[in-house]
């Protein structure tokens, strides 16, 4: 059987198939982690990407070669505007092994949100008291409390749109108890991030990442390009024969959909939370952005997506063994001009 005489790794993940468009620009949650907090909190925030920057750190990971000394790295800016909760979801066991809905609240939003521009058809629940009253009464059979919340996007200084982003948020920490009685004080409040992270802490970022289009298998999955030869009229950056007929799983690559796909990033760790966006947006805006005008947080590294992007931002499911106390000392952090690209 004739082969290639150089080595040719297998290319591309079977963990990321179907590698097709995420169904919306706003990624969905599949999983939320189980944490260990007396209180309770909500387990994840909406925010904006907004662009990236680099700042200069006391490096405090312990047992890092540059322990102690100053670093340089580089960093992420998300726009986090307030958000508001408009309904209270509580689910239940379906028999199955799943969950279902048990009941569910919704309220009269504020008008500044306008949340007929996302859902037309928005009626508030007629009977919230009895509604709250039979959660309450029914503690024992909640499996999951989770609150609807909308992004006030008429804050954030980049976003040149009315309509609101609305997010399920799970509610995690104390009992179950507590979780509903917070929830239910939460309803129609203003929550802002400070209220559900803290600089220095592991966060996971969801987001969807930039579209890329119809690519070939080259760009696509790191197919290597032959060398050209006496047979290269079949065609360059082309992998010829590649599977059987339809209805066996081929693996070999194939051309297709590349970017705008939903994806997870584990722990990244917030820098810095901050409510003055002019003290992080460099001369002349962030490039596609703009200025940051409402509450911001800095991520360690890069995430996915482009600016102006929903980011979902959740406690980690998988943390790491080094859980931080505070957040880096920060020394310096870059103000200058970014070229946009």
């Amino acid at each position: 059987m004739a082969h290639r005489k150089t080595s040719a790794p297998k290319r591309g993940s079977l963990g990321v198939r179907p590698r097709k468009r995420a169904s919306e620009f706003i990624p969905t949650i599949k999983s939320w982690p189980n944490i260990n907090v007396n209180n309770p909190l909500l387990l994840g925030f909406l925010g904006y990407k907004v662009g990236m920057t680099h700042v200069i750190v006391i490096d405090d990971r312990p047992g890092s070669p540059t322990e102690g000394r100053e670093i340089f790295i580089p960093v992420t800016i998300v726009e986090v505007p307030p958000m508001i909760p408009i309904a209270l979801r509580v689910y239940g066991a379906n028999g199955y092994g799943g969950l279902r809905v048990m009941q569910d609240v919704w309220i009269e939003p504020p008008e500044e949100l306008e949340i007929w521009r996302r859902i037309s058809t928005y009626r508030p629940t007629s009977n919230i008291d009895d509604r709250i009253d039979i959660i309450k009464n029914n503690i024992g059979s909640i499996k999951r409390v989770s609150l609807v919340l909308a992004s006030n996007v008429k804050n954030a200084g980049g976003l040149d749109k009315k309509t609101p982003d609305i997010v399920e948020i799970c509610v995690g920490g104390g009992n179950m108890d507590e979780r509903v009685n917070y929830a239910i004080n939460l309803l129609g409040k203003h929550v802002t991030v400070d209220q559900v992270f803290q600089a220095g802490q592991f966060v996971d970022v969801i987001s969807i990442t930039k579209g890329k289009g119809f690519q070939g298998v080259v760009k696509r999955f790191g197919v290597k390009e032959l060398p050209r030869w006496h047979k290269h009229r079949k065609g360059s950056r082309r992998i010829g024969s590649r599977s059987p007929t339809v209805g066996a799983l081929s693996e070999v690559p194939q051309p297709g959909q590349m970017g705008f796909h939903r994806r997870t990033e584990y722990n990244k760790r917030i820098v810095m939370i901050g409510e003055d966006g002019y003290t992080i947006t460099p001369a002349g805006g962030f490039p596609h952005y703009g200025v940051v005008k409402s509450r911001w947080l800095m991520l360690w590294g890069s995430i996915p997506g482009v600016p102006k992007r929903p980011i979902v931002l959740r406690w980690p499911i998988r943390p790491p063994t080094w859980r931080p106390k505070a957040a880096p000392q920060v020394i310096y952090i870059s103000l200058g001009g970014k070229t946009a690209g």
